[in-house]
């Protein structure tokens, strides 16, 4: 049984940093690729950050510079570390794996950015 479970969400301030972690059960983590997406309130999910099993990495244009994917294959955790926040940065995090053409996702993990 594949399970994703996301950590390290909170409150920020603009322009401040947090780092949130995703630990993966169930699936033979290092041959997988790994996606970080969001959803604010009445917008659709968007794809942040996405890591291959080869550890390549792409980001959304809103994002780039700003925000970085990484992985653990030792401890089947995959990090999306985010720094100079913004208040459009305000969203529902969700780790995603797609496993056998079936695709998976995390509980989500709240990310407030506000002064």
């Amino acid at each position: 049984q594949v399970q994703l479970v996301e950590s390290g969400g909170g409150l920020v301030q603009p322009g401040g940093s947090l780092r949130l972690s995703c630990a993966a059960s169930g699936i033979a983590f290092s041959l997988y690729a790994m996606d970080w997406y969001r959803q604010a309130p009445g917008k659709q999910r968007e794809l942040v950050a996405r890591i291959t099993s080869g550890g390549s990495t792409n980001y959304a244009d809103s994002v780039k510079g700003r925000f970085a994917i990484s992985r653990d294959n030792a401890k089947n955790t995959v990090y999306l570390q985010m720094s100079s926040l913004k208040p459009e940065d305000t969203a529902v995090y969700y780790c995603h794996v797609r496993f056998y053409g079936d695709d998976y996702w995390g509980q989500g993990t709240q990310v407030t950015v506000s002064s």
